[in-house]
């Protein structure tokens, strides 16, 4: 499984790459903001996106519609500091498949992404 970690701080990068690590998942790509996203997607079609809202050049919910755009079932988690309910609908309108609101432990990073997939796999 690949995965594509949209996020413009390393640090939450690293600690996502750990808890995909943790659940086996070895092959993760990593991109500073939407439009590094959206030039790796092109490249090769991850298999789950977390992706972060608040970045430069382009942001989380705007690279979301643009994947939406042409890709409805890729899986997409967002994972920011949004934690407004206003903000997690605006998100769930614009294509994310789960939300999960920094800081995050590592538990509920997990329950998020292992749900997720189980879902699309269900969907399959």
């Amino acid at each position: 499984m690949r995965v594509l970690l949209v996020d413009d701080s390393r640090t939450i990068r690293s600690i996502q790459k750990n808890v995909l690590k943790q659940l086996g998942c070895e092959d993760v790509v990593e991109t500073g903001d939407g439009v590094e996203a959206l030039a790796a997607i092109g490249a090769q079609r991850p298999d789950l996106m977390l992706v972060d809202w608040n970045m430069p050049n382009m942001d989380g919910i705007t690279l979301v519609r643009k994947i939406r755009e042409k890709d409805k079932t890729l899986p997409i988690i967002m994972c920011t500091t949004e934690a407004e309910r206003g903000r997690v609908i605006e998100a769930v309108k614009a294509g994310v498949n789960d939300y999960v609101v920094k800081p995050f432990t590592v538990e509920s990073l997990s329950e998020k992404i292992t749900r997720t997939l189980a879902k699309f796999a269900v969907a399959r």
